[in-house]
């Protein structure tokens, strides 16, 4: 058994993507037989989160603190070098297969409540590929007695063409701001985006939060990874669902796989949202919350 679990590969004429039980998310996607995503093998774990789910809130909550209904929660830290608590649980949960065909699989998991967390909520994704590209649909719903506070999020890492590193990609996220960040990576305000044109990404460290996203007459934001030297291109495209986006040039990766990808995080809140309340999704006993993204290579 792969440390990522249970594996399912599905395919629609030169689109190949691999989906995981560990983390419900991507493991691989080739497009004409060049990465799209970093991969990562068999008996690796997930570096950096890669194509993990991120729930019930995506990115950082300070010092693991939050107060929900006038009650307060401590949560696990599991990121020592901020004191925070990163990305949620599920990340590292094993989701079910419940539908498999050539081109799509659907997986759910069930997130128990727990110390820290006491709402249960259950988690849906149908990954499909076709001539858009990858795609994935998510659906949360909370079965229990009382309103749950959540935020989602995902964590792919989108590679440039034939780049071997970033340092040349231009990069495009459509953003009206981008959130200025504290030691602990928390927002504590917020100044204009820095990446609304197109921009070379050279040497530039990025770890950042943009809100504000720009959308077409479809609804659709969308962040833009281009490798100039080949044209090849690669897009995050997410619904109104998702409002905010995190940006990591994936430095504090080991080896090859720092700064070889861009990690584009579509999200439906910013950093520390727990404790804010800032676009904090509060479900609601049977009450259900539906998001759409996907990966576009060009």
């Amino acid at each position: 058994m792969a440390l990522s679990g249970e594996q399912w590969v599905i395919a629609y004429n030169d689109h190949e993507a691999t989906i995981v039980a560990v983390g419900g998310g991507v493991r691989s996607y080739t497009y004409r037989g060049r990465p799209v995503v970093m991969s990562y093998g068999d008996e690796e774990l997930a570096p950096g989160w890669s194509g993990h789910m991120l729930a019930p809130w995506p990115n950082r909550t300070r010092d693991g603190k939050y107060t929900y209904d006038g009650t307060e929660y401590q949560l696990p830290i599991n990121e020592i070098e901020t004191n925070t608590s990163l990305h949620g649980f599920v990340a590292w949960a094993e989701w079910t297969a419940v539908d498999v065909t050539e081109t799509s699989v659907t997986l759910e998991c069930r997130l128990p409540a727990r110390l820290g967390y006491p709402w249960t909520l259950h988690l849906r994704t149908r990954w499909s590929i076709g001539p858009g590209g990858l795609r994935a649909a998510h659906t949360v719903s909370n079965p229990g007695h009382k309103t749950a506070p959540f935020g989602f999020g995902t964590h792919s890492y989108l590679i440039p063409g034939s780049l071997e590193r970033i340092d040349e990609a231009t990069l495009h996220v459509p953003a009206g701001k981008k959130l200025k960040l504290d030691k602990q990576s928390i927002p504590v305000g917020s100044g204009p985006a820095d990446f609304d044109d197109p921009t070379v990404l050279k040497d530039l460290v990025i770890d950042d939060c943009y809100g504000d996203l720009k959308r077409g007459s479809d609804g659709k934001a969308e962040v833009r990874l281009t490798d100039p030297v080949s044209g090849q291109a690669v897009t995050v495209w997410m619904d109104e669902s998702f409002g905010w986006c995190h940006i990591y040039t994936a430095d504090g990766l080991e080896g090859d796989r720092k700064r070889g990808s861009v990690a584009i995080e579509p999200t439906t809140c910013p950093p520390n949202a727990l404790a804010t309340g800032e676009d904090l999704i509060e479900l609601s006993p049977s009450e259900a919350w539906f998001g759409v993204w996907g990966i576009r290579p060009e």
